[in-house]
């Protein structure tokens, strides 16, 4: 009987939890060292799991960038909370990300409560801490770890950089030994496509900030290598009216122009490769009804 193969390496899920805006996807995109996850002000803008991973030493680290955790509203919102638990979960270790100058508001009392029902170790993440006096953040850590039973608090500026290293090895410490579940190359799971229709959905709230809240989603439908290197994509903006249609495509198509522009610079970045992006706007109505878009994004369709 062949014995089992020894294995030195250890692999295991991270997930990021916190309210809204927390700091989650600039965090994520600082301990990958790459572009994986969306980054915006505005609030909301992670909608399915997208996972970035990292190296530590012999230690493969799988983030999971859970959607913000609120108070859901509309269908979308319960599937993108539904998501978040799940998210969490299935991880081997639950960091809660606070934003350290928000202190501990309504929704962060809210996901504390719930924190105790998981079972995994919990760490706390302290965020921005460079725009606080430290006896405030001593403060506020200690009351924390009152509530909850952290194995592990860090402090932190993901913006910054500083204090992720340590924390990346700490939590590289934390996970399971087994075998690398990834390649080594391979920065992220959220295929191309899908990243590539975050990318291009970033660059409309860069641009349109209050004009079109959360009423439009991108899909890429096309990806196409082409002899030469370059790569041609085509992408299609969902909007729900026409009257927001127009607002993206701008007069005289500049708007939409404008925001190709933006995110073909930088999925040909992720894509390593040239990129011609055609992006297409239709009108479908109730397109945050429909299940189908729901599990483009990853997400599964709340039923009621």
């Amino acid at each position: 009987m062949e014995q089992p193969e020894q294995t030195n390496t250890k692999a295991g899920f991270v997930a990021l939890i916190g309210a809204p805006n927390a700091g989650k996807s600039t965090l994520l995109n600082s301990l990958v060292g790459s572009k994986v996850s969306i980054v915006s002000r505005k609030v909301q803008t992670t909608r399915a799991l997208v996972r970035g991973i990292a190296i530590e030493g012999d230690a493969q680290i799988v983030f999971v960038d859970t959607p913000g955790i609120f108070k859901p509203k509309r269908r979308l919102d319960r599937a993108m909370v539904t998501s978040a638990w799940g998210g969490a979960g299935d991880a081997d270790v639950i960091a809660l990300l606070l934003d350290v100058r928000k202190g501990v508001d309504e929704e962060a009392e809210a996901i504390l409560g719930k924190l105790p029902e998981l079972k995994q170790p919990k760490v706390l993440i302290l965020n921005k801490i460079d725009l606080i006096e430290r006896s405030k953040l001593l403060d506020m850590a200690s009351r924390l770890n009152e509530q909850v039973p952290f194995a592990h608090t860090f402090m932190i500026s993901a913006l910054k950089g500083d204090g992720i290293d340590t924390m990346k090895r700490q939590l590289a410490a934390m996970m399971p030994e087994g075998h690398w579940l990834y390649p080594e190359d391979q920065i992220s799971d959220a295929p191309l496509r899908m990243l590539a229709a975050e990318i291009t959905r970033e660059k409309i709230y860069e641009r349109l900030h209050e004009e079109l809240p959360y009423q439009s989603t991108v899909e890429t439908d096309q990806w196409q290598q082409r002899p030469d290197g370059s790569v041609r994509i085509e992408q299609t903006v969902f909007v729900e009216r026409d009257s927001q249609r127009k607002i993206v495509l701008g007069k005289g198509g500049q708007t939409i122009k404008a925001i190709g522009q933006a995110a073909r610079k930088e999925i040909a970045e992720i894509a390593e490769s040239p990129v011609h992006l055609f992006i297409f706007v239709k009108v479908r109505e109730n397109w945050s009804d429909d299940p189908e878009r729901y599990r483009e994004m990853g997400l599964e369709f709340p039923r009621g």
